[in-house]
């Protein structure tokens, strides 16, 4: 069976946007920063469709984050559009315009139906039953290659409580967000992180760990 990987950019003290999320303002007050260091990434550009960037460390670690994914899960949230059903008239169609930066299938958490939606090579298959359910069809349509839950924070850590995560991947960068969607928030005291790789990048540092949870997967 294929793993689960999540991989996510924190603040230093642990949040993945900042307070009062919108559509105008997507990661928060305070967390327009977050990214900044993969922004120049050659990793980072090539899945935006875009020649040159930096390599060095970071990218490294991204090359080995991007390699060996068969199939993407995120949360309503990182997906966008705000609460409640989606708006049939004018659906919102994510945060990546028409040529998302996934290259795969992406299985997003809601709690309201939806046709699939395929922008350039990129489908959104929007899944009511559940995180189990997201797994099983991402881990299908991934063909043996490895799941990535790639946010937002209540995506992960649903999948963390649940016992379901085999690696963590966190970039954690010298911001200090104060308040937002926190990362480990409701987890539980029964998950175990076995440290696996350290790296220090320009204006970040990148941690892999091998999760052991108590939980039954």
């Amino acid at each position: 069976m294929s793993n689960l990987r999540a991989y996510i950019t924190t603040s230093a003290d642990g949040y993945v946007a900042g307070p009062n999320q919108s559509i105008e303002n997507p990661l928060g007050e305070g967390g327009d920063g977050i990214h900044d260091w993969a922004f120049k990434l050659r990793a980072f550009r090539r899945i935006h469709g875009d020649s040159g960037g930096d390599e060095g460390p970071s990218n490294d670690f991204t090359e080995e984050q991007l390699d060996g994914i068969g199939a993407q899960i995120m949360g309503r949230n990182m997906f966008g559009g705000g609460p409640g059903p989606w708006d049939r008239d004018e659906p919102w169609n994510g945060w990546w315009g028409e040529n998302p930066p996934f290259h795969m299938p992406v299985y997003v958490l809601t709690h309201h139906d939806r046709e699939p939606l395929t922008l350039s090579d990129t489908t959104f298959i929007f899944v009511t039953g559940g995180i189990r359910s997201a797994l099983d069809q991402a881990r299908e349509a991934a063909a043996g290659k490895d799941v990535v839950v790639g946010g937002g924070a209540e995506a992960i850590n649903q999948y963390l409580a649940a016992g379901l995560v085999d690696e963590l991947g966190l970039n954690v960068v010298p911001l200090v967000l104060g308040s937002g969607a926190r990362l480990f928030e409701g987890v539980g005291p029964d998950i175990e992180l076995e440290q696996q790789k350290v790296v220090v990048g320009d204006g970040v540092t990148h941690l892999r760990y091998a999760v052991r949870s108590g939980s039954s997967a």
